[in-house]
């Protein structure tokens, strides 16, 4: 870089999670496009004693990406780096959204094994905050990154996999953005292949009581329940040699349905009441009949998320499910003032060892709920949230990292058994504290 080459970052830049739901207004707004900028950033952030959040896609739905300091925003450094046929392995810089990685991979006759509902994310921010979805031997997005590079607050970059900086790995793999800068991430890939789903139609008491038998059927298994009635919608997806199929038709009833669900939704907000018939009429009108579609994996994988909305996400064992499902079930039954949207959201993982995972030495059940924003609208959810976190959390509980949630330091020292270990690293390799934020500073002081 020639010398006096100076890094300018923006003023007056707003910053708004997707779900426009947290926002913040950096001091100052960066797009480095070389390592020697983002170091460069990190010495001025250093002089004149600022912290610095690195964001990617801004979807999470907290204030995780927040700061009132330096924001560093990745979107300029997102190349594939290179392609390893032999081992189908990946290394991408840490900006690349998933959606672009996607459509590079199927050109190498590549995929990722498993992937979230939404690729308008960056590859560093998905492990960071420790993003999943759904299949019984599939683990969390983590678990398919074999090694990356690691900017330090210090400008040291470290490589760490398995078998180099072995500890800083289990700890980088979900980092939640405060360990440096994550620079570039290798992923493990698998052959590209294509997705059969099949949705149909069941009841809450059918699934759960033969949840076994759901998880051995279908390898990315997960089911939709819609509170304040018994129905549910069974959705299987597995991999197949068939050839993709059209649903056009089924995908323009899904989005006429879900223009009419909001407008239904904004007019609850005055009637919360007419909740639990909306939650029947849409299981009714989209997810009574069996629906099947066949596409290349990542078009089943991500689907469309159409309008705002606040969402919590826990992970519990997965043997109590039932338990703690039944028992949100009856809490809304109990208290006829308390409303919840649909869908509650089932999805499994395996468990890992990655420090800071919900999936922690265990299998493990996600349970997602929502409260629609329809039209922006804020729609009461306290009492709701709270029962669900209530429930989530006498059920050994953890939440999703991404997602808006009321934990302490406390807390999650019972929760994670590793959690002093991952502290460690933390604080040797940020001991002043340079990428902390409001968000950080909850879970670990």
């Amino acid at each position: 870089m020639p010398m006096g080459h100076e890094v300018h970052g923006q003023g007056g830049f707003k910053f708004q999670n997707w779900a426009k739901t947290y926002g913040s207004s950096p001091e100052l707004y960066f797009q480095p496009t070389s390592v020697e900028e983002i170091r460069e950033i990190l010495d001025m952030a250093r002089q004149r004693d600022k912290r610095v959040k690195v964001v990617g896609g801004g979807h999470s739905p907290s204030d995780i990406a927040c700061t009132d300091d330096f924001m560093i925003q990745m979107g300029k450094m997102n190349r594939v780096l290179k392609v390893d046929k032999e081992k189908q392995q990946v290394t991408v810089e840490g900006g690349i959204f998933l959606s672009d990685l996607n459509i590079e991979l199927s050109k190498h006759g590549l995929a990722l094994a498993n992937l979230g509902a939404v690729s308008e994310v960056a590859a560093a921010g998905v492990i960071g905050t420790g993003t999943h979805n759904t299949g019984i031997k599939h683990g969390i997005l983590p678990t398919q990154v074999v090694a990356l590079t690691l900017l330090t607050a210090s400008g040291e970059i470290l490589e760490c996999s398995e078998s180099i900086n072995a500890d800083i790995f289990q700890a980088a793999r979900l980092h939640l953005g405060c360990l440096g800068v994550v620079l570039t991430v290798t992923f493990q890939c698998v052959p590209q292949f294509h997705l059969h789903e099949v949705a149909f139609p069941s009841t809450l008491t059918e699934v759960l009581d033969h949840l076994n038998d759901h998880l051995q059927r279908s390898q990315y298994f997960r089911f939709l329940w819609f509170p304040h009635s018994e129905n549910v919608s069974v959705i299987y997806q597995d991999p197949t040699n068939k050839p993709p199929s059209s649903s056009a038709s089924w995908w323009w009833d899904y989005a006429v349905g879900y223009y009419l669900l909001e407008f239904l939704l904004w007019i609850s907000t005055f009637m919360p009441s007419l909740v639990c018939w909306i939650n029947r009429f849409f299981f009714w009108l989209l997810f009574s009949s069996r629906v099947e579609n066949i596409a290349i994996s990542y078009k089943i994988f991500n689907y469309e998320c159409r309008f705002k909305q606040h969402v919590q996400d826990w992970a519990i064992p997965i043997e109590k499910t039932k338990e703690a499902l039944l028992e949100l079930k009856a809490a809304l039954e109990n208290n006829p003032k308390m409303v919840a949207h649909y869908p509650v959201e089932v999805r499994f993982a395996r468990g890992d060892e990655i420090w800071l995972s919900p999936c922690f030495q265990r299998d493990s059940c996600y349970m997602n709920i929502i409260m629609y924003r329809p039209y922006g609208k804020n729609v009461p959810r306290l009492n709701y949230w709270l029962t669900y976190e209530g429930i989530m959390k006498k059920h050994g509980g953890r939440p999703h990292w991404a997602k808006a949630h009321s934990c302490t330091r406390k807390d999650l020292e019972k929760m994670y058994p590793a959690f002093p270990k991952f502290c460690s690293v933390r604080e040797k390799l940020d001991p002043t504290g340079m990428f902390l934020n409001t968000y950080l500073e909850k879970v670990f002081y």
